[in-house]
């Protein structure tokens, strides 16, 4: 008899409900368990074992070579989105080794203090630059 087994354990309903829809994806039936009663009361979450995402017992090495290419191809398109060909500068972000930045164009500093004391607005180049990929400032 093909029976259900515990294939994972989560701790929020969102993760378990997205490898749940992969696993769908790939034809493999899934199921969870506890979602309900934890979103109801969380503490119980220790006593229950947590978000139990199950499948039958036959698809258990296909359920766990689906969410293993899934997580590889997620990573690499990660790594694809945030580097781009020919880029603007030539540095990188600080906090994560993007190349996929823009120069901060907002006027301020010398710019309003131009156009307040002699009428006429100075643009001065900002070195302030913003990272797309994790939306963090920095100066170069």
């Amino acid at each position: 008899m093909n029976e259900l087994v515990k294939f994972k354990f989560y701790e929020n309903a969102l993760q378990a409900n997205r490898d749940k829809q992969i696993l769908a994806e790939s034809g493999i039936n899934s199921f969870i368990a506890n979602e309900q009663l934890i979103q109801s009361d969380w503490l119980l979450s220790q006593a229950v074992g947590g978000i139990q995402l199950q499948v039958f017992e036959k698809d258990l090495e296909k359920a766990e070579q689906t969410l293993r290419d899934y997580n590889e191809n997620q990573e690499f398109s990660l790594e694809v989105e945030h580097t781009i060909e020919n880029p603007e500068f030539d540095f990188v972000c600080p906090k994560c080794g993007s190349n996929h930045i823009y120069r901060d164009e907002k006027p301020g500093g010398v710019f309003g203090l131009s156009l307040l004391f002699i009428g006429i607005p100075v643009k001065v180049p900002a070195n302030l630059y913003h990272c797309y990929y994790c939306g963090n400032e920095f100066t170069h």
